[in-house]
C-alpha cells in the first residue's frame, strides 16, 4: 500500500479493526452459550444475566463492525470527506444498547431478589473465572488496537469487554458470598448482578460522551495540533502559522491550516507552497490525516 495514499491507509485501518471486532463477536457467542448453561444448571441468575449481556454484545459488536465497513469506503460524490462518521455513530448506538441492557438486567435482578430460589452451585465459580480471564485479555488487546489506530469505536468495544469482565467479577463475589453464607444468602449473586448494572451504566455513559465528541467535532488533543504545526513549519518557505483546526472523522483527521509566507511570492509560488504543506501533512501516516485545506496569508 503506498504510504502517500491516506485514504488507503484509513481503509486498511478500518478493515483491520473490523476483523478484530468479528473475533470479539465469536468470543461473545461462545461465552453466551457457556454462561447460559452455567446459569441454568448452576441456579445462578447472575450468570444468566451475564449470558443475556453477551447476546446483546453480539448485536452491539455487529453494529460496530458495520460502522467500520462503512467507514472503510472511500470518499464519493455524496460524501466528499469520506464515511468516517459511521464509526462514532456506531459507537453511539452501542452506548444506547448498553444503557438499555443495564436497565433490563437491573429489573430482572430485583425480581430475583424478592423471589425465593435455590442457591448457586459451586462450580459456577469456575465458569466465571474463565470468563473474567478471557474478557480481560480481549479487552486489553482491543484497547491497544484502538489506541494504535485512533479508533473511538474500538475503544468503546474495549471498555465494553472490560465492563463484561467487571460484571462477571461481581457475580463471582456474589456467588462466593452465597456459598459461604449458606441458607438465607441465596440472593447474594442477584445483588451482585444489580451492582454490576451500576458499572455497566457508568461505562456506557463514558462511551456515549466519547462517541458524541467525535460526532460533534470536538477539538483534537493539543499534542496532535502541536505535531501538525511542527510538520507545517518544517516546510521550506513557511514563516509562521495562524489558525490550525483539526477534527476527527472515524479513523482519520481533517485539517484546516492558515500559513504565513513572504508576501512577495507569486501566485504560482504560493500555490506550490500550499501543496507542499498539504503533501507533508498527508504523508504523515501515523497521524492518519486524509484531507488538508491550506490558506495562504502574507506576512505583515
Amino acid at each position: 500500500m503506498p504510504a502517500h495514499d491516506p485514504h488507503l491507509w484509513a481503509t486498511r485501518r478500518a478493515n483491520d479493526s473490523a476483523q478484530l471486532v468479528l473475533r470479539g463477536i465469536g468470543l461473545n457467542a461462545l461465552l453466551a452459550v457457556v454462561k447460559l448453561a452455567g446459569g441454568i444448571f448452576g441456579h445462578t441468575y447472575a450468570l444468566i444475566a451475564d449470558a443475556a449481556e453477551s447476546m446483546l454484545d453480539i448485536l452491539s459488536s455487529s453494529l460496530v463492525w458495520g460502522g467500520f465497513r462503512v467507514a472503510a469506503q472511500p470518499p464519493d460524490a455524496n460524501h466528499p470527506y469520506g464515511h468516517g462518521k459511521a464509526e462514532p455513530l456506531a459507537g453511539l448506538a452501542v452506548a444506547m444498547i448498553i444503557f438499555a441492557m443495564a436497565g433490563w438486567v437491573a429489573l430482572h435482578a430485583l425480581h430475583e431478589i424478592v423471589t425465593p430460589h435455590q442457591g448457586p452451585a459451586w462450580w459456577t465459580l469456575l465458569v466465571l473465572a474463565g470468563v473474567i480471564v478471557a474478557k480481560t485479555w480481549f479487552s486489553r488487546r482491543m484497547g491497544l488496537a484502538g489506541e494504535r489506530v485512533g479508533s473511538t469505536a474500538l475503544g468503546i468495544e474495549a471498555l465494553h469487554h472490560w465492563s463484561d469482565a467487571m460484571t462477571s467479577a461481581a457475580a463471582f463475589i456474589g456467588i462466593c458470598i452465597a456459598l459461604w453464607g449458606g441458607k438465607g444468602w441465596e440472593t447474594a449473586d442477584d445483588w451482585a448482578a444489580l451492582f454490576a448494572c451500576v458499572i455497566i451504566a457508568f461505562n456506557g455513559f463514558g462511551m456515549f460522551t466519547k462517541a458524541l465528541g467525535d460526532v460533534m467535532d470536538t477539538a483534537v488533543p493539543k499534542n496532535f495540533e502541536d505535531e501538525v504545526r511542527a510538520i507545517a513549519l518544517a516546510v521550506p518557505g513557511v514563516q509562521a502559522l495562524d489558525k490550525v483546526r483539526a477534527r476527527k472523522s472515524g479513523l482519520s483527521h481533517l485539517v484546516d491550516i492558515q500559513v504565513r509566507v513572504d508576501g512577495r511570492l507569486t501566485v504560482r509560488e504560493g500555490h506550490d507552497l500550499a501543496h507542499a504543506v498539504k503533501d507533508a501533512l498527508l504523508a504523515s501516516a501515523p497521524h492518519a490525516i486524509t484531507d488538508v485545506s491550506v490558506h495562504i496569508e502574507p506576512m505583515h
